[in-house]
């Protein structure tokens, strides 16, 4: 495996935290990354999970060569041309051997091509904007992320954690947090520790009609967390596009009326959208 320390000289490049650079550097963790797609099987999916691996912000390198190690392909997504031009000199050999895709620019504006998996180091100040795009693909996605981010992903009802990234992203995926990393495995070290997360897609156990609204409707109780559901359906209707929040409020249960929106299930929420668009959402016809 090449050395990450070796890469970075290579590149002639510093991480820059203002850009939100910071090299994964510790051997281990980089290592360790492939490993986390082993035994992760999609229902229906003939294919091999490591067919064609996505990695976004490919930095010098160093995990991209450990994932060239156990797929197939790889496809690296960087937004910084003077390391998307070093990676392309870097790996010729296996781009050369088509095994290996450099694509220049940014993840969100790029056209992405179809993946298998993705293990990623993500840009921690757009990590939630990118996991938002790739988990509708319904792939298994290995992502790092700060520490108090993917705590929040993962998190339970009722918890303190548990909030708008909980039940969006548990609406994908069945979401666990497998390592902690710390600072030091960075170079330069962040201000906080981070995590990886593993998101393996999911059909949640619930239907959902119009899952862009179930989504808006989510974010929009939780901007008032603090409160009933009953005040926090009626206060945020210019958010979530309810027509006639009342409705919804005397058609809702009033056990869940009382709930907080940290103590509702991703299903409840599921099951109180889908009435909210039923009664609360007025159609152009009505």
């Amino acid at each position: 495996m090449r050395d990450p320390d070796g890469l970075i000289a290579r590149a002639g490049v510093r991480g820059n935290p203002d850009r939100d650079q910071h090299f994964l550097v510790d051997d281990r963790v980089l290592d360790r990354l492939p490993t986390y797609l082993e035994g992760v099987s999609l229902e229906g999916d003939d294919g091999s999970i490591t067919d064609h691996i996505l990695e976004i912000g490919g930095g010098t390198g160093a995990l991209t060569d450990r994932l060239l190690a156990v797929a197939d392909d790889v496809t690296v997504v960087e937004r910084d041309r003077q390391l998307a031009d070093f990676l392309t000199e870097e790996f010729a050999k296996e781009i050369a051997d088509d095994r290996l895709t450099v694509i220049s620019g940014d993840a969100l504006e790029v056209s992405l091509p179809p993946f298998t998996a993705c293990v990623s180091n993500l840009p921690y100040g757009v990590s939630s904007e990118i996991t938002f795009r790739l988990l509708p693909e319904g792939r298994p996605l290995i992502l790092m992320f700060q520490k108090e981010f993917a705590e929040r992903m993962v998190a339970e009802p009722g918890t303190p954690e548990y909030g708008r990234l909980s039940v969006s992203t548990q609406h994908f995926a069945a979401a666990e947090l497998v390592e902690t990393v710390p600072k030091e495995a960075f170079s330069p070290p962040p201000q906080v520790e981070s995590a990886v997360v593993r998101l393996v897609p999911r059909v949640p156990d619930y239907a959902v009609d119009d899952e862009e609204f179930f989504l808006r409707f989510v974010k929009a109780v939780f901007t008032q967390r603090r409160k009933t559901m009953r005040n926090a359906i009626r206060n945020t209707a210019h958010i979530s596009g309810l027509d006639d929040p009342d409705a919804v409020v005397d058609a809702a249960s009033e056990e869940l009326l009382q709930k907080r929106a940290g103590a509702v299930t991703p299903a409840e929420f599921a099951a109180l959208a889908t009435l909210a668009d039923d009664v609360g959402r007025h159609t152009e016809e009505g």
